[in-house]
């Protein structure tokens, strides 16, 4: 039945298909279909608006139309049927940012860090996408996690990353000298109040950029007023660790 509601609208000259304002929708009601975002069925949109902060181009908005009513039920079957779909979900949609898929994967562990035969290195990376601005705060792989927060240039320079620090974690890293702090520190806002962590690792390299990465997530921490255990980790250029803080529980502004 058709009422007249607040629905989200796609200006497709805007959408550059990047994928951002899929995985940000909770209810599943968005897809990428031919290079452009789209509201694939009007009864799993429930206007609220939760994509429109996601999208880089601000071809997302609110307006007031006819349109089917919200449908919970719907909403539900559409999500189960999307999980029993592991070909689409592991698909990039065309036109959209492969790194936009949402993916839950099998760590390779062997017997030891390394295997026998070789140097190489097990992978212990549980999840994609990766990226602090790709990673929605509703993202299933960080319900109840143990959140490793990286600057970027950490993975190159630390030969031990996925035994030492990565393995039973999930993962966020970015650059907070060349993204936008501002979205930074309302992503982690965003993940704290609906993820549940149970702590949050942070690691950054020793040069000065990097340094503002941990206030970003303690802003975020404060602006959620959440309470939960923070290590704070400082890696040279070399690999080496220059410093460890051990666990500290953070506190909230009104707290300290």
């Amino acid at each position: 039945m058709k009422t007249r509601r607040k629905i989200i609208e796609i200006d497709e000259k805007l959408c550059d298909g990047c994928g951002q304002c899929v995985i940000a929708c909770a209810e599943g009601a968005l897809k990428i279909i031919d290079g452009k975002a789209r509201v694939i069925s009007d009864n799993l949109c429930d206007g609220i608006g939760a994509c429109i902060g996601e999208c880089p181009t601000g071809a997302l908005q609110i307006v007031e139309r006819e349109a089917e009513e919200f449908d919970e039920a719907a909403v539900e079957n559409h999500l189960a049927q999307m999980e029993g779909e592991p070909s689409a979900a592991s698909s990039p949609s065309p036109g959209g940012c492969p790194s936009g898929q949402i993916k839950n994967l099998t760590p390779v562990h062997g017997s030891g860090a390394q295997s026998a035969e070789s140097d190489t290195v097990n992978s212990r990376l549980t999840h994609w996408p990766v990226q602090i601005r790709l990673v929605p705060a509703n993202a299933p792989f960080l319900k109840n996690a143990d959140l490793l927060v990286l600057a970027d240039c950490v993975a190159v320079a630390y030969p031990n990353l996925h035994q030492d620090l990565l393995d039973g974690k999930a993962v966020m890293m970015g650059c907070p000298k060349f993204d936008d702090k501002d979205s930074y520190v309302e992503k982690f806002a965003d993940v704290i109040q609906q993820a549940g962590l149970n702590s949050i690792t942070i690691v950054t390299m020793e040069v000065p950029c990097c340094s503002g990465l941990p206030g970003i997530v303690k802003k975020g921490m404060e602006a959620a007023g959440g309470e939960i255990p923070v290590r704070d980790i400082v890696i040279s250029q070399h690999g080496v660790t220059l410093s460890d803080t051990g666990w500290q529980e953070s506190k909230t502004a009104a707290q300290k």
